[in-house]
């Protein structure tokens, strides 16, 4: 156990000019999960090898969580940082600890939380990092699942960009040791950085705050609702998601904004059609589950091509069950999606726990579409439901990409929408579907990728047919410019 004869504010100094003697704190040009330059990077995992000052941060952070005078009856730590310091915590003062699995076991109980608890109990969230808030709110509807309460977390280091409001907001108090404020005055005091380096960290925090809505201000300033008059290289320069920011530089290299939605049920004849029709598109969108010949090999096949060819692969799986359940479905089974697929999609009738869910799964290498309007007659999405999935995507911009829609929902310029129903020479068909043209839908509805299907793989000439609507669309995007 660490002294406690030095005060805890000294203690917090000397943890301070720790962590920076091991580089758990470093200055520099860092690019974070969210693509955003940063100046300042916190790498806290190195702490394991230090037994010494993790175990001064863990009695910190129990003295901190003390504070709190809630009586809870066990912790858990974020995965996987903060795992060891609950550890500590639970040897060190004799209180039950629980762990939370990113992902679901295949075998025995299959539990995403493990360890003792009764439903009812309250559990102490540890983590060593606090952004935007995002972790504690996912360990904490793990928790919630399973019939725990959740009132308090406690973190190391508050990086003061709006994590504390964004989960006040879901009723959960958050108990700081250290803020990135504390790390630039001590540093600053101690000769380590210059005022150059803490000013420029400073600027930062000041123009990365999450708000309390839960949308994040842009490093770049982003003007809102002039997004369909910029150009796909502005949009790719504002972008935060490095995904979203690929997908803009594919278009404006490849001057495509056609996305080609290969509804064939067997593989050679999809893997052929991504093949000869590659070069005219920036998306190809999958149905993979129509596939009656179907095995990985295709899928190593098909991702070559994407290579290749320099196109997304999206796969239109249109999720729409709870979290637990989608979890499952994007990473399990015989598809396992998140391991090849660019961007995938859900309805958001199931609440923001699907996206809480799908997140979760695919740990950051695939990103998310709202499906916020449908192009098929009759169909029952309201302006209500609309709005919502616009809510939900600015309140999880650091996964969701866009839209799929029949015009623009969302005038932030950082975000893609995708419109299917698009056919130059049909106005509908005998299934309700309702067709609009490129020009309808990029100059007149201000959406931002034409999306098509039967239109091509049904010509006479695919290659020819994938060529006219990569012109058209592309031509309407030029005069949107001009609008």
């Amino acid at each position: 156990m660490c002294s406690k004869m030095a005060s805890y504010n000294e203690r917090k100094v000397s943890a301070i000019k720790e962590l920076y003697a091991i580089e758990g704190v470093k200055f520099g040009d860092f690019t974070l999960k969210s693509g955003i330059k940063s100046p300042i990077y916190f790498d806290l995992r190195v702490i394991v090898s230090y037994p010494s000052l993790l175990t001064k941060i863990s009695e910190l952070i129990w003295e901190a969580a003390e504070r709190t005078r809630t009586d809870n009856s066990c912790v858990c730590g974020v995965p996987y940082t903060a795992l060891p310091i609950a550890t500590c915590i639970s040897a060190n003062h004799n209180i039950p600890m629980l762990i939370r699995r990113k992902e679901a076991k295949d075998y025995g109980t299959k539990k995403m939380i493990e360890g003792k608890f009764e439903a009812g109990e309250k559990c102490l969230i540890v983590e060593d990092v606090v952004t935007s808030g995002g972790s504690v709110m996912e360990t904490a509807a793990s928790l919630k699942e399973v019939g725990l309460k959740v009132t308090d977390a406690v973190v190391l280091l508050n990086r003061e960009q709006g994590g504390a409001q964004r989960l006040e907001e879901r009723g959960i108090t958050l108990h700081s040791v250290i803020t990135v404020t504390e790390v630039l005055d001590v540093l600053l005091a101690n000769g380590s950085i210059t005022k150059d380096i803490a000013s420029s960290v400073r600027d930062f925090v000041a123009a990365n705050v999450f708000s309390s809505n839960g949308a994040d201000a842009s490093v770049k300033a982003v003007p809102q609702g002039i997004g369909k008059a910029m150009s796909y290289e502005k949009r790719a320069e504002c972008s935060t998601s490095p995904l979203v920011q690929k997908l803009w530089k594919i278009m404006a290299s490849k001057q495509t904004n056609l996305a080609f939605s290969v509804d064939v049920t067997t593989c050679d004849r999809l893997l052929s059609l991504a093949d000869s029709l590659g070069p005219y598109i920036c998306i190809l969108k999958t149905h993979i589950d129509i596939l009656e010949d179907f095995s990985q090999d295709v899928i190593a096949k098909l991702t070559s091509i994407a290579k290749l060819h320099n196109f997304l692969i999206f796969e239109d799986r249109k999720f729409a069950d709870i979290g637990n359940t989608v979890r499952h479905q994007v990473s399990k089974g015989i598809y396992q999606i998140s391991n090849w697929a660019d961007m995938v999609n859900c309805h958001i009738l199931p609440g923001e726990g699907i996206i809480d869910g799908l997140k979760s799964a695919v740990k950051g290498k695939v990103g998310l579409v709202l499906i916020a309007q449908m192009s098929s007659k009759g169909n029952f999405v309201t302006e209500e439901y609309a709005k919502s999935a616009v809510d939900l995507a600015k309140k999880h911009k650091d996964f969701v990409l866009g839209f799929i829609c029949t015009s623009s929902v969302c005038d932030d310029p950082q975000f893609v929408h995708l419109t299917p129903g698009v056919n130059i020479g049909k106005s509908n068909d005998a299934q309700g579907q309702q067709y609009n043209t490129p020009e309808d839908v990029i100059c007149k509805k201000k959406s931002d990728v034409i999306i098509v299907g039967r239109g091509i793989y049904e010509s006479d000439d695919p290659i020819q047919a994938a060529k006219e609507y990569q012109q058209a669309g592309f031509a309407a995007y030029k005069k949107s410019l001009q609008l």
